[in-house]
Order: C-alpha cells, then structure tokens, then sequence
C-alpha cells in the first residue's frame, strides 16, 4: 500500500518543479524530494516520452534557502537559482523553535512570526518571475486565532490576505484548525489534507492485536471542536463515537485562552473497550491527558492518541507519568512539524508518515490535475482494513 496516486491518464506538468524549504524543515524536504523523484522514474517507466519534458526528471528539485540576519535581527533572503517559469512551492515548518538566530549577540529560538516573515521574504526574492507560487505550511500559521469573540485580531485571515497580495496562488495545510478561514481568500485555491489514513496505518502496525469493531472500539473527540475528525474516522472503521466537552472559566485568560473547569462525557459505555482519541493537535497536552486519565476511569481498555501535530509546548514529563500509570498506551503524531530527538525515543510514541502523502499532493498539482483522488483516502483505508481482515 502507498501513498501515491496513479492517475490513468497524466497531463504535462504546468511548469518545471522547484521546491524551496526554509530552515527547519530539512529532513521533511528531502524526504519530500526523493519520493518524488521515485513518482517520476516510475511514470518515465511507463511512459518513456515524459522523460523528453524540460525539468520532468531530475537528480534534486529542492532550492534550499538560507536566511541572512543582520545583528539587530533583520533578516533577508537570497535564492542561489532563478525561479523564472517555475511551478515553485514553499514548505515552511512554522512551529520548529530549533532553529535560533543572533540579535545584539543574544541566541534566539525562530518563533511562528519569523517563520511566516522568511515565507514572504522567499516570494519577494522571486522578483514575480514564477509561473505560480504555492506556500506548503502544515502546521497553518495562526490557525487557532481564527475568529473573534470580543476586540480580537484575526491573525490567520490576515495572514492568508498577505499571502495572497504577494502572488501566492494556492495555500496547502493539513488539518487546519478551522478550515473555513478559507473563506479570507475566496479567489485563492486552500487545500487542506487530513491524515486519517495514516493514522489508521500507524495505529494497525503498531498494535496488532487491535481489533476494529464496534463491539472492541470507539472513537472519542476531546472536545465539541474535533467532532468531524471523529465522526469520520468511526464511519470509517464502524464504531460508536463519544465526546467530551470543555467546562470552562470564562472569567479570567490563562496562556492565551480561558482554563478548563472540567471534562464532561457524553457517549456510550466504555468498559472493556480500546479507545482512540483523535484531535488535530497536542500543545501542551493537559487537557489531552486529562481525557485520558478519565476514559480509564470509565473502563477503558486502552487509549491511544492521534493528533496530527504534537507541539509538546511543556515537555515531556507529563506524558512519561501518565503513560507509567497506563492512563494511556499509544501516542501517534504525524512528521510534518519538528519532533525533538527525545519524543521519538519514547516507547509510547509512533508516527504516522505523511511524506509520501505530501510528494503525491506536489507532484499532482504540478500535473495541474484535480486533487480529489489525493484528498480521498476513504477507498485506501478501506482496502487497508480488507486486507486485514483478510490476513
């Protein structure tokens, strides 16, 4: 089973293919890039006049940007090529505070706001000269800051209208917090990809005795906001699905949002059952565990957790605890944000690949064909869990 998709008739791809990735998210672009590359030797295989097209096949379609900063901590951009007549497409990792820069001689850990400022430096460098330009950013900057509840900014519909007066002409996310942001850009293309399949890969692979029933499993959203994800992931497997909701302080602000009085269920018995709980990510992952610790007190057999970005703003330690005390087994994140070196030595946690996925999406879109088949996986999954039943 892959993730890319065959298409029965391929188009000429739009322009040639350059990808350039800002600092952070390195490992993610050559990952990107080779699986490309492996999309492409395949098609010539199949189609030998392909390899006649300008750019089609190439050793790396990566253009690696390198931000300059000058001592206050101004910054600018230089691109090593032209990207004249180029399909260009910028991946941004907005969360990856690894990546430091000097100020006045002082260390300083790249926050979202840098991030998303180097993404508009890489298309003023451009000069205008790409044939189009896409901005692949799957963490969406500013996505939770998505409406206004009292005198608020709207940070991301504001974001998304930069974006689009610079010339970007498509923006690609994965499990944007609230996709109708969109509607800030209604003339833009916003594609937003959810990576169910490859939760339910990863889960399959890393518990074998998992059993995929209505009677063995339920599917659980943390809260009212991430009731989508968990609908369709139990349509899907053809599970019951519950939900907890958030009883919260609304007198006073605490990091940014009112605190949590309480996690309330509404769902049906969970006895003796395995558990997936899905949402679209873990800051700092209180209210993840509190979940948790309540679905085992409820009877649950065994938790899992899959969110598709793990941010782990307060470290570790919280997560080690609560897995020693078996609240729950499995965490499953996906690749597409930086992973410090210590989650991923952790026993408890496994990923959920979305690099091949991500090559798949680019290289269609370069084709210039619909990305229906890419943001459909409901056959894939399906096939997947045939096969299962069948082993």
């Amino acid at each position: 089973m892959t993730d890319s998709v065959d298409f029965e008739e391929r188009s000429v791809p739009l322009a040639p293919l350059k990808i350039a990735y800002l600092p952070g998210c390195a490992q993610m672009a050559r990952a990107i890039d080779t699986q490309i590359i492996r999309i492409r030797k395949r098609i010539v295989q199949e189609n030998p006049g392909f390899a006649k097209i300008p750019g089609f096949l190439s050793d790396s379609y990566l253009e690696e940007v390198k931000p300059q900063r000058f001592g206050t901590g101004e910054g600018y951009v230089r691109l090593e090529t032209s990207p004249r007549g180029c399909d260009l497409y910028i991946l941004s990792d907005v969360t990856n505070s690894s990546v430091t820069f000097k100020v006045f001689g002082r260390t300083n850990h790249m926050s979202p706001d840098n991030h998303f400022q180097d993404i508009k430096r890489v298309i003023s460098a451009t000069n205008g000269t790409a044939h189009r330009i896409h901005v692949i950013m799957p963490f969406l900057y500013e996505g939770r800051q998505h409406k206004r509840t009292t005198r608020e900014s709207l940070d991301c519909a504001v974001a998304l209208r930069e974006l689009a007066d610079h010339g970007v002409s498509e923006l690609i996310t994965v499990d944007a917090h609230d996709p109708s942001v969109q509607n800030a850009i209604p003339t833009r293309t916003f594609d937003n990809f959810m990576p169910t399949y490859q939760f339910v890969r990863a889960l399959t692979k890393s518990v074998p005795d998992l059993i995929l029933d209505n009677e063995h499993m339920i599917v659980i959203s943390p809260d009212e906001g991430a009731m989508s994800r968990a609908i369709y992931l139990a349509g899907i497997l053809g599970t019951d699905v519950g939900v907890f909701y958030k009883r919260r302080d609304y007198s006073q602000v605490v990091n940014g949002k009112n605190p949590i009085v309480a996690h309330e269920y509404l769902g049906d018995e969970l006895r003796g059952k395995d558990v997936v709980v899905i949402d679209d990510m873990i800051s700092s992952g209180g209210s993840m565990l509190d979940v948790c610790r309540k679905l085992r007190e409820r009877g649950a057999r065994r938790v899992f957790i899959c969110a598709t970005f793990g941010l782990f703003t307060d470290g570790l330690d919280l997560f080690d605890e609560y897995y020693e005390k078996g609240y729950f087994h499995k965490l499953i994140t996906t690749n597409l944000v930086y992973r410090s070196p210590d989650l991923l030595k952790r026993p408890y946690y496994e990923t959920a690949n979305m690099y091949k996925y991500l090559a798949s999406i680019i290289d269609c879109l370069n084709h210039d064909l619909p990305t229906d088949r890419v943001m459909s996986t409901t056959h894939k999954i399906t096939r997947m869990l045939e096969k299962r039943q069948g082993d």
